[in-house]
């Protein structure tokens, strides 16, 4: 008596796993870019608008993996992080909090985007939500890393940035939908 195997099916398709690659390393060419501020330790990064971007293409669980896969190219020391940085260092460093409080703008930010696909103000209220719960996870570990009081810790890693995240959620609702629509299409073929 012969026995059937049954294969059971990847978790993933294909074509989202080679989506999440191609949006990681969309994450590893943008998040190494940035733009430094004399007043502050932290530069102006295009992270959060990698992860923006991502989470239309992908979706809250894909975009969150992407964003994680990234995150651990970091932490083995590829150069992925702002300012062409890699390793450990960069995590424990006063913009490490940053960096872990992305996944969490990740998640919230992508809950919206998927719980409400046509209702874009809705997406930028997840969007500025999951960046107020990015910029929380970053202004404590920046006080602690330098001594500051959470007002200077706002003052040196949140407020000088507000207008420039605002731009990058602008252009995220912009580009995003779009991206969302050409991948769903090309998915459907």
């Amino acid at each position: 008596m012969e026995k059937t195997v049954i294969e059971k099916p990847s978790r993933l398709p294909l074509i989202t796993m080679a989506l999440i690659g191609v949006m990681t390393a969309v994450t590893c060419m943008l998040g190494p870019l940035v733009i430094p501020l004399p007043i502050s330790p932290v530069p102006i990064s295009f992270t959060n608008l990698a992860v923006y971007l991502t989470l239309y293409v992908l979706g809250m669980k894909a975009g969150t993996l992407s964003y994680l896969i990234y995150l651990l190219l970091g932490l083995v020391g590829l150069p992925v992080f702002s300012g062409f940085a890699g390793g450990p260092a960069k995590l424990v460093g006063p913009t490490g909090g940053y960096l872990i409080g992305f996944i969490f703008m990740a998640v919230v930010a992508g809950f919206f985007i998927d719980r409400f696909p046509k209702k874009y103000y809705l997406h930028i209220a997840g969007m500025v939500l999951g960046t107020i719960v990015c910029y929380l996870f970053g202004t404590v570990w920046l006080c602690f890393q330098m001594k500051l009081s959470f007002g200077a810790g706002l003052m040196a890693g949140v407020i000088p940035y507000l207008p420039g995240d605002a731009a990058k959620i602008i252009v995220s609702v912009i580009a995003g939908p779009a991206l969302r629509y050409g991948v769903k299409q090309v998915k459907n073929r």
